[in-house]
């Protein structure tokens, strides 16, 4: 393990003693980088550019410490266009650097995560990854910038960021850290697959991996209900298949609490719902199963029983998510006029693996030159997942080794969402899970999780370790988590 027992806690006055000022890093030489801006920011004066902030809840930048604010440009190929931002505790710098993850089609630097980290004293960095936008149009026409959105800009920014930390610091991180969700959870994949040293300890939450096959299985089900009027089933119809779930499935462990804590035990059969007709019955039996090539060669597992409340992302209508259009339309066929609704599934996906050949699925379960060195990866996922179908993660971690899992662990989230959200806890600390393995040499052999109503706490759950669950004891509140262990 390169992490040190002991890590040196180093403040910004002695590190920019030994250092640079925040000021003269914008005369700071990088090779295929330029630094664009380097300036100090007040405490709380930071405000993100237009479409920089998340959309919900509070604003993450008004508690902001003081810190170096640097942004560069990358230009790896002659058609790179990568930007990112490194953030630089003014004081008290952990000693620690921690890189957080993009969601969807990136297009735009990750402000709020960024803030979170630097709230914790990391040094930290976020990129566009290579575009602005929220869409994939980008990329026609332009496969080195598809290369960049991939894998390559994570990675020249992770360099160039350590670069920009040790001239600041006078010395680089001690132990460095990935952070990501979604896109960003297969972004980490990507890092610990390809470039095994960038990193001590890789987060990645709900990968949406592999992405070939994941958008197969988006435009699969979205065609399924949205080609013919009559397939459609209307959001309003979805709690009450929700309840039908949950009346069937809830108490298969023993516990009737709202939540089904191992979906993969829940055999739906949506055939006796009055309230649908016969086609709805086959939209609904299409979401609830893997999505199969006619040989039966299984292409994505598709969404778990309990996460009904949120298909409206994906069959809610009129078509099919543009996060899966945008990649068959513009990396796979090319065509900014391909209709989805030609989408074939054994024909497309076939071709699209072919025009991938392994750029944009990070699904090697060979990741041993990253656990060598002692890396650690902390999957996570939420069964109610309405994007990225869970199994996926599953999936991943049984492709493994049995003796590389001794670095890596999963936990899977009842009654969460995409990243966060539902019904379930879904409130958790998996970075201080992190450090406390990379560092002290503690797995995780439970995360404590929260669910929140109106702001105020309403349930704690113990996340386990696949494949345990979290089990009742028997007494106590089945809303604590001191009241259930893993088994």
């Amino acid at each position: 393990m390169r992490y040190v027992i002991g890590l040196v806690f180093v403040v910004a006055s002695a590190a920019t003693a030994a250092g640079a000022t925040c000021e003269s890093l914008a005369s700071l030489t990088l090779p295929q980088a330029a630094i664009t801006s380097a300036q100090a920011v007040a405490p709380g004066a930071f405000a993100p550019p237009s479409g920089g902030r998340a959309g919900r809840g509070a604003n993450p930048f008004t508690d902001l410490p003081a810190f170096c604010r640097v942004a560069a440009t990358l230009t790896p190929t002659s058609d790179s266009d990568i930007k990112i931002e490194v953030w630089l505790p003014a004081n008290g710098w952990n000693g620690k650097f921690q890189a957080v993850g993009n969601g969807g089609w990136a297009g735009t630097i990750s402000y709020p995560a960024m803030a979170d980290a630097l709230k914790r004293g990391y040094a930290t960095t976020s990129t566009d990854t290579g575009h602005t936008g929220a869409g994939g149009s980008f990329a026609l026409g332009h496969p080195e910038k598809f290369i960049d959105f991939a894998y390559r800009s994570e990675h020249e920014m992770t360099v160039k960021a350590k670069a920009i930390v040790a001239a600041f610091y006078g010395n680089g991180p001690k132990v460095s850290y990935w952070n990501g969700c979604s896109t960003g959870g297969r972004q980490g994949l990507a890092e610990a697959q390809r470039y095994p040293d960038d990193f001590d300890g890789i987060i990645a939450g709900a990968q949406a991996n592999p992405r070939t096959h994941l958008n197969a299985w988006q435009l699969t089900i979205g065609k399924a209900a949205l080609s013919d009027p009559a397939s459609f089933v209307p959001p309003e119809k979805y709690p009450l298949i929700h309840k039908a779930v949950l009346d069937q499935c809830d108490a298969l462990d023993g516990l009737k609490d709202g939540l089904i804590s191992d979906p993969t035990k829940c055999h739906f059969d949506p055939s006796r719902l009055e309230f649908l007709t016969s086609r709805q019955i086959d939209t609904v039996r299409a979401v609830l199963s893997p999505t199969k090539t006619k040989k039966g060669d299984v292409i994505f597992p598709g969404y778990a029983p309990g996460a009904e409340l949120g298909w409206a992302g994906l069959i809610g209508g009129p078509e099919p998510t543009a996060l899966a259009i945008d990649q068959y339309k513009y990396i796979v066929f090319k065509d900014s006029n391909w209709d989805w609704r030609s989408f074939e599934l054994d024909r497309d996906v076939a071709i699209a693996d072919k025009v991938d050949a392994g750029t944009i699925n990070a699904i090697d379960p060979h990741i041993e030159p990253f656990t060598r060195h002692g890396g650690k990866l902390l999957m996570y996922h939420g069964w109610a997942d309405q994007l990225v179908g869970p199994l996926t993660s599953v999936n991943y971690y049984e492709s493994l080794a049995k003796d590389l899992r001794s670095s890596v662990r999963l936990f899977m989230a009842p009654g969460m969402g995409h990243c966060g959200g539902g019904e379930g806890p879904n409130t958790f600390d998996m970075l201080s899970a992190m450090e406390q393995w990379v560092e002290q040499g503690k797995a995780p052999a439970r995360i404590i999780a929260s669910h929140a109503t109106g702001g105020a706490v309403d349930r704690t759950r113990p996340l386990c370790p696949y494949p345990q669950i979290a089990t009742y004891n028997g007494s106590g509140s089945i809303d604590e988590a001191a009241s259930f262990t893993c088994k």
